[in-house]
């Protein structure tokens, strides 16, 4: 399935490291970072994952929530997040339906060899369950919480209305 920004988002309904079932439908009127990445407590893993924690405050600040999404088991994001003091929620995707839903399963090049697995990747979704971006293939896990916030920030700045002074009433 492919990922259109402007469309609504696939649903999903995944276990939380929080022990809860998180569904799309949960963070309606939210806005959404959705991240996928491959493997609890590994190097590029740890650097995007600490990226974006450490500007969790800022997110939270303007209504974002962030979700990061893995195949780990529970048990595995429990230790990713107490190893890294992460103050969101990591859902796990065992069987990589949701994954495979966001174009986050697939075919790539591993060290010049094609394998299957996951495609780190990012979706940024509005509060009204549209895609508002989507990272398709990150490059760099460590700079790609900047290009977030520098895309929120650009974001941001453009949805803010001009002032223009008024004139006066005319009598």
């Amino acid at each position: 399935m492919a990922i259109t920004e402007g469309k609504k988002a696939p649903p999903f309904s995944l276990l939380g490291s929080d022990k809860k079932k998180h569904t799309l439908k949960d963070y309606q009127g939210k806005t959404i970072i959705l991240f996928f990445y491959p493997k609890d407590n590994t190097s590029g893993c740890t650097k995007e994952a600490c990226g974006l924690r450490d500007n969790y405050k800022k997110l939270t600040k303007q209504n974002i929530v962030v979700l990061g999404v893995s195949r780990d088991d529970i048990p595995s994001h429990e230790s990713f997040i107490k190893n890294f003091k992460l103050p969101y929620v990591l859902l796990s995707d065992p069987e990589t339906k949701t994954m495979k839903k966001y174009g986050a399963w697939g075919e790539k090049i591993m060290y010049g060899k094609k394998v299957t697995g996951t495609i780190r990747s990012t979706c940024l979704i509005g509060p009204d369950g549209k895609v508002i971006k989507h990272w398709t293939k990150v490059k760099d896990a460590g700079e790609h919480p900047a290009e977030i916030m520098a895309f929120l920030e650009k974001s941001k700045s453009k949805a803010k209305p001009t002032r223009s002074k008024a004139l006066p009433a005319r009598r």
